[in-house]
């Protein structure tokens, strides 16, 4: 049986004949004809036929490559799967110790109100053009987040941005879109009505069929801040402001359910699927906002193996109607199953690198095969290569390959405003017997944690930071589960939250309370 370092990407086809030598007495003709200088050789041009021969493709590449984001945090060490893979960043998790992470200077700037705008901060400021300049000509850019003007810096730049348009990108992240897609590809979606609202007595005259508890969605904006639970005219009262300014919005019928996750990445060679993770939403203890995205945990078995087959199914299907569509690289979709019915659902898809990102990307399935996200990169590169989808996904649905491990997206949850003075820094963790936990070791990578009472820690807000509601305080990443049978955070996922916010020290201006900073979050439904 052949090592799964050497598993074929497709199975190879009959060898060529070799070409016959030229006659020496020809090789001279053409060479005088050129001139004195013989006309250089092409290039042979390479051809990828196994997992070894990628995961080297990568290894020796000489392109630099840059993920432009507020952090680093989404393609965690995807450094060391690329040769010249660079972050340029705006928040420094690693006080200037991380080799591959550039911070510039800070500038004076408006203030940012979405990711696009750091984004474009970033590619516009002196020290970021001289250090993209410094690594040569040419290279790739990957980002979050990004617009018609991000497309715009990277073409004075050289760069190339290896995502599918802005303007594709808007169309399949429009919830309302996303909804219509998922009705061409076949995947169910929760029952909907989808429409203008101009009033409560409007909503339940066109929702009749939905029942009296209703989700409304905005077409864009995350889960904590754009989705409003609705039972009541008081309720709607509360959001009617942003419910009725929308042309379209999306209401759905209230269900009770678990939510998950699945990355994939569209190929010219088929849809491959990552794995089934379950999410944590709307914890008390991690985010102000119900229903916020505040964490993931990947492990063998998520639900029962129909609802992670339904979910795999579903998502191989999506992906390949968004290729229908001309859509390229990485995707990832939420999924809703009915604790009543057990029916899986669409919850909505995000055309993008996610914050569950770093989970699939770090997984021990990705280090018998390759990362995800090299599959992207693959995908828009001028390689030639071939790819046996279904066995990939074969191998990525076993629950013998996938270990366990969970995050915890860690916010500010209460509605103050301070100054940081003292914040724990990025690395390895430790919790002693009486839960508290303690610095460790400086550390850049999450697979140095070894035991389920050491955890990767990933500062976002430092010293000098406001500390406001919702405002991102860090990311912990640790072995084994998080949540229980009944979906509630264990004991030792309390413990650790507690513990790092602990390590956080504030400052007030005597017994005034601070103004809210002007700047927007940033963080963000799973952008962070």
């Amino acid at each position: 049986m052949a090592k799964k370092a050497d598993r074929p990407l497709a199975k190879k086809s009959a060898a060529k004949k070799p070409a016959a030598k030229r006659p020496a007495a020809k090789k001279a003709a053409v060479k005088k004809a050129a001139g004195k200088t013989a006309a250089p050789r092409r290039r042979k041009k390479v051809r990828l036929e196994s997992l070894s021969d990628v995961r080297r493709h990568f290894i020796r590449n000489s392109e630099p490559h840059y993920f432009i984001s507020a952090t680093n945090f989404n393609l965690l060490n995807m450094d060391e799967w690329v040769r010249g893979f660079r972050f340029i960043n705006y928040i420094d998790c690693f006080d200037g110790q991380h080799p591959n992470v550039f911070v510039p200077g800070e500038t004076a700037h408006e203030p940012f109100e979405s990711i696009e705008d750091i984004n474009n901060y970033l590619l516009s400021h002196k020290e970021v053009r001289d250090y993209i300049k410094s690594n040569g000509p040419g290279g790739k850019a990957v980002f979050l987040m990004f617009n018609k003007e991000t497309e715009e810096l990277c073409r004075e730049l050289g760069l190339e941005l290896v995502f599918p348009p802005a303007e594709m990108r808007d169309h399949i992240d429009d919830k309302i879109n996303a909804t219509r897609i998922a009705k061409r590809a076949g995947v169910p979606c929760v029952p909907n009505w989808l429409g203008k609202v101009s009033s409560y007595n409007d909503l339940r005259a066109k929702t009749k069929s939905l029942g009296k508890n209703l989700v409304i969605q905005t077409p864009f904006g995350d889960s904590g801040h754009t989705t409003f639970f609705i039972s009541s005219e008081r309720d709607f009262a509360k959001h009617a402001k942003d419910i009725v300014a929308e042309s379209e919005v999306k209401v759905m019928k209230r269900i009770r359910c678990h939510q998950s996750a699945a990355e994939a990445c569209v190929t010219r060679h088929g849809t491959i699927v990552g794995p089934l993770m379950t999410e944590l939403v709307g914890f008390d203890e991690l985010t102000p906002y119900k229903g916020g995205w505040c964490g993931n945990e990947v492990f063998g078995d998520p639900g029962t193996r129909t609802i992670r087959t339904q979910a795999r199914k579903m998502t191989f299907k999506f992906g390949e109607e968004l290729r229908k569509m001309g859509y390229r690289g990485y995707f990832e979709l939420d999924f809703l199953t009915d604790m009543d019915d057990g029916k899986v659902y669409l919850g909505e898809v995000n055309p993008r690198i996610t914050g569950a990102s770093s989970m699939t990307n770090l997984s021990s399935f990705a280090h018998a095969d390759a990362p995800l996200f090299l599959f992207h990169l693959l995908e828009w590169s001028d390689t030639d290569f071939e790819l046996e989808v279904e066995a990939i996904n074969d191998r990525w649905s076993n629950p013998e390959n996938i270990e366990t491990w969970g995050q915890l997206v860690i916010k500010h949850t209460y509605d103050t405003v301070d100054i940081i003075t003292q914040a724990p820094p990025s690395g390895v963790w430790k919790m002693r017997e009486d839960g508290s936990v303690y610095f460790h070791r400086v550390q850049y990578h999450r697979r140095s944690v070894e035991s389920e009472d050491e955890a990767f820690f990933l500062r976002i807000s430092g010293a000098g930071d406001y500390r406001y509601e919702g405002a991102d305080l860090g990311i912990l990443i640790t072995p084994g589960r998080l949540m229980d049978s009944r979906n509630q955070l264990t004991k030792r996922a309390k413990a650790w939250i507690t513990g790092i916010k602990n390590h956080y020290q504030v400052k007030r201006h005597g017994a005034k309370a601070l103004e809210p900073p002007p700047a927007a979050e940033v963080g963000g439904f799973k952008l962070l």
